[in-house]
């Protein structure tokens, strides 16, 4: 089967790789000159399973507001005149409550620990390199308060299995011995031993390279225009190089894909959350960090990729602007020179922002369409990389017509039920 997939992020390269294993002929469009150029390029390196939380939640309007008022603020609102806008925000609200954040978390988690599992297997196989750390994720409490909240999301933790400690100052020094310098900061850590660490950028590069021997065309630097149909299923894409036609088609283009979408009948509740991170180049490798720290009072993820440290985090809600703002650069460097003020040369850091696919409810769209040759890979807000290895062997299950190893149950558009105004043509 002739397979067409829209963009080249970690999301459409994990799929294009499974599928040629399945033995698919498959094509990758890209308006990019290379593979994982935008959101995929420079998120904060984690492979975070057990931290896979849907941003709404009880208390998390009031929390916002905080948020908004704190110096180095995790979340910034930039008010536009859109109306996706603001029906994805009361959407969100929507799923701030106890049994919502529960069902939402419980979803995310299920595909976040099979993506470890096969991002594990994918390793194995193919001897994939991409600085990589299997030495987990520390979550820091500043306040006692935050130590506490723990106990929900441990519950479902328990849930699934995930192993985790809940550790005390002296403990978490054990695992990261360069917060001894800082160590009165903190009163406590949850460890998430499970975790993994790496750099999306190499590893999607890496990957794309093992999909072109396997068979699979990249077409990178093509603007992809519109999506045609005749109103039962997709004909084409229209794009710079031309239409361009297969079998099946999967849209994979992050924050991007409601705009292609929207012309054949889809209001897809996916919006833009910037994010940004600094990549600063290690001085003193004793004193950065061993893996994944996250500063669990602003948001903000300091990560070690090889002799680099990737510091990523913060939330600003305001459309498709990519504009570098140097306030959320000050909010990156205080996090790393607080938690780790020996550790690199912040003077050096690369700074870099991308535009993160949010859902309301926190979980991605995965799967199938009215159109019956359409497929959708959306949505995984800041968890991309920690579940692309499954979203791709997902979708290229799907694509095969074989059931998934995991269950679909609300990770697909019928959560949306009525996302969807009816077939169209748009030939």
């Amino acid at each position: 089967m002739k397979v067409l997939i829209l963009g080249s992020g970690v999301i459409g390269t994990c799929t294009a790789y499974y599928l040629a294993k399945a033995g698919h002929q498959v094509t990758v469009v890209d308006r990019q000159p290379g593979p994982a150029l935008e959101t995929s390029y420079g998120n904060a390196g984690e492979v975070s399973p057990g931290y896979s939380s849907p941003w709404a939640g009880p208390g998390v309007p009031l929390k916002a507001i905080q948020w908004m008022l704190m110096h180095h603020s995790p979340l910034v609102i930039r008010p536009l005149l859109d109306p996706a806008m603001w029906r994805w925000g009361l959407q969100m609200l929507r799923n701030c409550t106890e049994a919502r954040y529960q069902v939402n978390k419980a979803r995310m988690v299920r595909l976040a620990e099979y993506s470890r599992d096969c991002l594990k297997q994918l390793r194995a196989d193919t001897g994939i390199s991409y600085d990589e750390r299997s030495q987990g994720t520390l979550q820091l409490f500043r306040t006692q308060k935050q130590l506490d909240g723990t106990a929900k999301d441990i519950e479902i933790l328990q849930q699934y299995g995930v192993p985790f400690q809940l550790l005390d100052r002296e403990a978490y020094l054990q695992y990261e011995p360069a917060l001894q310098l800082v160590k009165e900061k903190f009163v406590g850590a949850l460890r998430l031993p499970g975790d993994e660490t790496g750099d999306c950028f190499k590893f999607t590069n890496a990957l794309a390279k093992m999909a072109e021997a396997l068979g699979v065309q990249f077409r990178y630097g093509v603007q992809i225009d519109r999506i045609a149909a005749d109103g039962a299923q997709i004909t084409g894409v229209h794009t710079s190089a031309g239409l361009l036609q297969a079998d099946s088609y999967l849209v994979a283009l992050g924050s991007y894909s409601p705009i292609l979408l929207k012309p054949l009948g889809f209001n897809l509740p996916v919006y833009p959350v910037k994010g940004y991170s600094i990549t600063v180049p290690i001085t003193d490798a004793a004193s950065a960090p061993e893996s994944t720290v996250m500063d669990e009072t602003h948001k903000v993820a300091v990560t070690r990729l090889g002799d680099r440290i990737r510091v990523g985090g913060t939330a600003e809600l305001g459309g498709y602007n990519l504009q570098l703002r140097e306030e959320r650069r000050a909010t990156l460097n205080h996090v790393v020179t607080d938690l780790f003020p020996k550790g690199g040369d912040t003077s050096k850091a690369e700074f870099w922002t991308g535009l993160r696919p949010m859902t309301p409810d926190g979980t991605p769209v995965l799967g199938g369409t009215p159109y019956p040759n359409l497929q959708i890979s959306t949505g995984h807000g800041t968890l991309g990389w920690t579940m692309a290895a499954g979203t791709g062997r997902v979708m290229a299950d799907l694509l095969s017509n074989r059931s998934p190893e995991i269950s679909m149950d609300g990770l697909t558009l019928a959560r949306y039920g009525n996302g969807f105004s009816g077939l169209r043509n748009t030939g």
